[in-house]
């Protein structure tokens, strides 16, 4: 027989793929993730050619992406976060694998932000408060944790900026997402933040361009959020209520103080109006627990004190607006100080569970608290009052320090601080289940059994069904 009939010989590879064997692990690469990339994966691909290096083949182009309706997010996920998929339900990512970090980072990571740079606006306050000047702390504190502060925000909005550019399909569907929209406000809050606790050696005066600036895009945030709770449907506020609304609420009051103590009027006044009216009904629909509303689990109770955060930024707001620490200054600081102590005192409530980025949420409320302490101690002046600024101050301190020196090593000695984000990864539909029938029901038995097994699932199904008799 010929050699060629009982050896073939192999095809030739082309010399690019001899030089280089990455070439031909192309086809073995892990598309699941594409779906998620800008553009399909077309700015990255320039990007590889920018650094020298070959271009992959170019795959077909991928259809449109369609938004995902709210309701899909109650359909695929469940708990108080909508952060658990459910057991009906399939995954459109690997689970099996650790995803690309820009899809694992969070929009919630703005929250470290907004503890860091509130500690910032506490200790300029301790420096130069007259209630607290037997202290004698000096604004280098002050100083330091704005520099830690502005560097903090610089890192994490790159990463996230980052996601943006290369995953935006993730960030629009944490920007759709019920409980995710509100940390959208907490990027904003965190510059306002650094806008009051500038040090005196880096600025005296901030022009109230910056002010308008600001607010402009919490504006815009409020009036599509605010608007989708009033007027219904899925996102109505009796449906998306959770504690991490606040963060919409907050904005208002912290821009209402930064515009006052720039010296102007109408402006805080508007948006503490609105921060005003709306704190109230969310208050109201949170305090009571609407039973469309799920019980948090132990991993989320840090965020209750957000309870605390909107009353006592209110106060101060209230109280720069007035030019005193009047009566409607001292309601929402009595409200926000009886809340920070009856959290304070259940012990049992906020222990027992793993570390997550939502301990942050203890941060900015107690700094906020602190800071009203602060301002409220220099009208009311006796022992009582210091004491109690400077207990609340060294509380938050250490709750600040200690939380940071926890993400450092999560983060970067665990590497468990960003686990696979499930909340994005659902599918656009809903996953197609096979019908069963019994036999030969007639429709009405079959109906009466499908009520019954979605009200009474833990019951025995069987004693459910009312059989006709039949001589067969």
């Amino acid at each position: 027989m010929p050699r060629v009939s009982v050896f073939p010989e192999s095809p030739k590879l082309p010399s690019t793929q001899l030089r280089n064997p990455r070439n031909n692990t192309n086809k073995l690469k892990d598309t699941r993730f594409d779906s998620f990339k800008t553009w399909s994966g077309r700015l990255e691909r320039q990007l590889s050619v920018l650094r020298g290096k070959e271009q992959e083949p170019i795959s077909p182009p991928s259809p449109s992406i369609e938004t995902i309706p709210v309701n899909r997010y109650f359909d695929a996920l469940e708990g108080p976060e909508l952060d658990s998929l459910k057991a009906s339900e399939e995954i459109i990512l690997p689970e099996d694998r650790k995803w690309p970090f820009l899809l694992r980072f969070p929009i919630s990571s703005f929250g470290i932000c907004l503890g860091v740079s509130s500690q910032a606006i506490m200790w300029k306050k301790l420096a130069t408060s007259a209630s607290t000047k037997f202290l004698h702390i000096s604004l280098k504190a002050n100083l330091g944790l704005w520099c830690i502060s502005a560097a903090l925000m610089v890192i994490i909005s790159f990463i996230y900026a980052l996601k943006i550019i290369f995953y935006f399909e993730a960030v629009r569907r944490e920007y759709y997402h019920p409980v995710r929209v509100n940390f959208f406000f907490a990027p904003w809050i965190s510059l306002l933040f650094l806008a009051l606790g500038v040090p005196t050696s880096i600025a005296q005066n901030l022009h109230t361009s910056l002010w308008y600036i600001l607010m402009t895009p919490i504006f815009c945030l409020e009036v599509k959020l605010y608007g989708q709770w009033m007027s219904g449907g899925q996102r109505r506020l009796s449906k998306v209520a959770n504690p991490s609304n606040h963060l919409s609420i907050v904005g208002n009051f912290v821009g209402a103080l930064l515009g006052a103590s720039m010296g102007l009027t109408e402006g805080p006044i508007f948006f503490f109006a609105v921060g005003l009216a709306h704190y109230i009904v969310m208050f109201v629909t949170l305090y009571q627990r609407l039973p469309t509303n799920d019980t948090l689990p132990k991993e989320l109770h840090p965020v209750f004190f957000l309870f605390v955060a909107a009353p006592s930024v209110a106060s101060i707001a209230w109280a720069t607006i007035q030019g005193s620490f009047d009566q409607g200054s001292r309601i929402a600081y009595f409200i926000a100080l009886f809340l920070y102590f009856s959290l304070a005192v259940r012990i049992n409530f906020f222990r027992g569970f793993k570390f997550s980025l939502a301990w942050w949420a203890y941060t900015f409320p107690m700094t906020g608290a602190a800071i009203a302490t602060i301002r409220y101690s220099l009208v009311v002046t006796n022992l009582v009052t210091k004491c109690l600024a400077i207990i609340l101050c060294g509380l938050s301190t250490l709750t600040v320090t200690t939380l940071l020196v926890t993400t450092i090593i999560h983060a970067f000695f665990l590497g468990d601080l960003f686990p696979n984000d499930i909340s994005i990864a659902i599918n656009k539909r809903p996953k197609i289940t096979q019908k069963w029938y019994l036999g030969n029901s007639d429709s009405k038995n079959i109906d009466q059994y499908l009520k019954y097994v979605d009200s009474f699932q833990a019951k025995d199904t069987e004693s459910s069904l009312t059989y006709q008799n039949s001589s067969s």
